[in-house]
């Protein structure tokens, strides 16, 4: 929510689920890694850079905290 990277929501549930996927196997990963993890799904609504820089901010500490 911090990112804004959540607007419709359609992509939402799937965009965490490879998130947290992602950051289970890669606490720190790189962009294109972030990229790639995420390639999956199809995002209408942000262009995908708001998700990928709300990712990158989870995994430097800087976001919510992950169960």
């Amino acid at each position: 929510m911090e990112s804004f990277a959540a607007q419709c929501g359609y992509c939402t549930p799937g965009m965490l689920m490879a998130a947290k996927a992602l950051l289970d196997r890669n606490s720190s990963p790189s962009r294109s890694e972030i990229v790639e993890a995420i390639s999956g799904n199809i995002c209408r609504c942000t262009g995908y850079e708001p998700i990928i820089k709300a990712i990158l901010s989870v995994a430097a500490g800087g976001g919510a905290k992950r169960a």
